[in-house]
This record gives structure tokens, sequence and C-alpha cells, in this order.
């Protein structure tokens, strides 16, 4: 029964709600130009709205095929490839892209580098909308969605997966006390939020435990994989090499959060906290690149940074423009000082870092089993979904919460 309401819900939003709201966009930007009127809501964001709902409804009825039908409904996966975009973007990715809380709240709590603090909250609220949405897709993604909560009745303390679930599910728990004052702020609730206050340190220490533990445990994962997974990427140290990739790019997404909400909300930027990121950044990516290739020479492996394939061209467009690329410049004292440059960089390391989940969890198989598997239509489309759902529920809860400071207390932009 719900299932019919969300699907005939979703129809409407397509059949009626969208093209409304296209036909009200582009009858307000005609409007506007010839009588050059300005409106409450923009033509562009009336066209926006219309496209995410249009993207919203598409995936309800997605999950629904998924949950009704199974996953071969609504994937390419198969039993020689039972992992592919949900497992590789949604959920390796997605613990990725929140690493920089750990790191920014062990920075502030402590170490003491209370200038940091304007950009805590947000980063803080990045990684708990990652998560929770990462723990979303497991429950879209598991062949029996009805049974994610048998991890807490049968510990396996054997596996990996045990490892992970527990660490992620716990973590996320974490990070939902570490915003929880912004909330009782906004909600005056005095008591709760000096509970809140008292227990932070405690609680941040906790979260970098269980960070470190469950971003390496990611990488445990693919150990089991010798022999499919490209030797370009299959190493013992897999692991570590998730966790530092995590904390790199998790501050690449610091950078890239802290821009986007400063020009969409039209507020300051911290531009010399996320230069001072930079810099350290630049250290880190640079010792990242380098540990990566020069675990591939002493493998004996060599030769394959240099072989005519995909995977390889992968390989260095992953590390060179993820690692190497950013590092020289950010190291750049000019570059650390200007915004868009900071900004494009944070991207690039974004993107790379993405593509390295990818590489491990999809192209770097293809070299034992071809490209039998491309994501479907509906996985890219819950994908997307997912992530501007995120976005969307960011920018409603830093509107209505006491997510960044004051703006007179920001800090300045420097151009």
């Amino acid at each position: 029964m719900l299932q019919d309401i969300l699907t005939l819900a979703a129809l409407f939003i397509l059949r009626i709600g969208v093209p409304l709201l296209l036909v009200v966009g582009v009858g307000y930007t005609i409007l506007g130009i010839v009588t050059g009127q300005k409106f409450a809501f923009s033509p562009k964001f009336i066209t926006a709205v219309g496209l995410v709902l249009a993207l919203w409804a598409l995936a309800v009825i997605a999950v629904t095929m998924r949950l009704t039908g199974g996953l071969g409904t609504v994937t390419n996966l198969s039993d020689q490839f039972p992992l592919g975009l949900w497992i590789g973007f949604d959920v390796m990715a997605g613990a990725m892209l929140g690493g920089g809380a750990f790191v920014l709240a062990g920075l502030v709590y402590v170490f003491g580098l209370e200038r940091y603090r304007p950009i805590l909250r947000s980063t803080v609220l990045t990684a708990f909308l990652g998560y929770s949405l990462l723990i979303v897709a497991l429950i879209i993604d598991i062949g029996r969605p009805y049974n994610i909560w048998r991890p807490l009745m049968y510990q396996n303390i054997h596996s990996v997966l045990f490892e992970v679930a527990m660490c992620v599910m716990t973590y996320t728990a974490v990070l939902a006390l570490e915003f929880a004052p912004a909330l009782f702020e906004r909600l005056r609730w005095k008591r709760a939020w000096q509970i809140t206050h008292k227990i932070t340190l405690p609680l941040v220490i906790l979260g970098i435990l269980l960070s470190t533990m469950h971003q390496s445990s990611l990488g445990s994962l693919w150990l089991i994989a010798p022999g499919k997974l490209n030797d370009l990427w299959y190493t013992p140290w897999l692991p570590v090499f998730f966790w530092i990739s995590a904390i790199g790019v998790g501050l690449g997404m610091v950078t890239v959060e802290s821009n986007l909400s400063s020009r969409g909300f039209k507020r300051g930027l911290e531009q010399n906290l996320l230069a001072g990121l930079a810099k350290f950044n630049s250290y880190w990516l640079a010792f990242y690149a380098i540990a990566k290739i020069a675990d591939v020479v002493f493998r004996g492996k060599a030769a394959l940074l240099t072989a005519p394939t995909l995977q390889t061209v992968l390989f260095w467009v992953e590390i060179g423009l993820g690692a190497i690329l950013p590092a020289m410049l950010m190291s750049q004292p000019k570059i650390r000082a200007n915004k868009n440059a900071l900004f494009v960089i944070g991207g690039m390391i974004v993107t790379c870092g993405i593509l390295n989940r990818l590489n491990v969890s999809v192209f770097g198989l293809w070299s034992y089993t071809g490209p039998i598997y491309i994501p479907s239509l509906m996985e890219i489309v819950v994908t997307a979904a997912l992530f501007s759902f995120g976005v969307a529920v960011f920018a409603v809860l830093t509107r209505w919460l006491p997510v960044f400071p004051k703006e007179p207390e920001a800090e300045a932009v420097v151009a």
C-alpha cells in the first residue's frame, strides 16, 4: 500500500508538478526580460527546484522497484560483479568525504586550535549528513534490507564488515551528538547544551578512534580480492592508504563546502583558515602520492605504471590531479591566498578522491572481469538523488540553525 502511494506521488510530481514548475520558470524568465521585473524566487531557482523534484521522483520509483523486485530490476549488478556504484560512491566515497570532521574536531578540541572553530560545525554537519545518507544507501543496496539490524544481535567479531557496520553506526551517533549543541542553541535548551558541551571532548576522541577504524576497514574489505583487483591498487597497505586519503580528501571537501556555502548564503569566507588547512594538506597529499608510487615500485609492479591500459591512465589521473598537482599548487602562498584557486583545487582533490574509491571498487576489477558492469541509469539517478537531498537538507539546516558564526565574527574575505 505504501509503495503504491509513493509511486503515485512520484508520478504526480513528474507529470504535473515538474512541468508546471518548468512552465512557471520559463514564463518568469520571459516576463523578467520583457518587463525588467525581479521576483521573490528567481526563474533559475524555480526551474532548478522542478528538475530536482523530477530527480527525486525518479529515485522514488527506482527504489520502489528495487525493494519490490530486487536489485536486478534497477541495477546492472550480477553474481560476477556484486558491488558497484552504490557501494563505491554512496558508501566508500560518502564516508571519505566526511573525513574532515574528525580532523577539524581534533584540531579544535584536542589540540586547542580554536581559530578553526568557525568552520567546525558546518564540517560536522556535512559529515553527519554524509554518514546518514550512507546508511540509507546501504539499506537500498544490501540484498535483504530488512536484515540490516542483524549485526546488533549477531556479532561476528571476525568479520571486517561487522567492524565497519558498528563503527559507522556509532560514529553517526557521535556526529549527531557533536552537532546537537547547534540545535539546543536554536531551541534555547540551556541544560541540554551544557550536558553535550561537557561530553564533547570524549565524543571527539571516540569519533577520531571510530573514524580511523572504519576508514581503514573499508580498505580492508578489498584485501579478499588478490588477483582480481588490479595490482596498482591491491596492496597490504590498502587500509592505511584509505585512511590517509580520507584525511586529504576530507580537508579538500572542507574547502569546497566552505566556498559553496559562502557563495550560496552570501556570507564571508574564512579564507585564512582554509589557507592554513591547505598548507598542511599540501604536505599530506605529497606524502600520500610518494607512498602510493613507492608501494607499487617496492612490490615489483613498477611496469604497471607505464603500461598502456585504462587502469594505468586512471591511476595517474587519480594521483596526478588528486595529489601531486594539488600538493604543488597549495605549497604556494599566492595560491593559498586566492579563494577561487583553492576552490578549484579542493574540487580536484574531492573528484579524484571519489575516482580512487571507484578505481578500487569498479575499474580496478575490470582487469580481471572485463567491463561487465557499467552503472544503470537508475543507479545513477538514485545516487544523484541522495547527493542532492543531502545538499538540500544542508541548506535548510544552515538557514534554521546557528551553523555558521555571525557575520561580524566571520573571517574577512581574502581576494
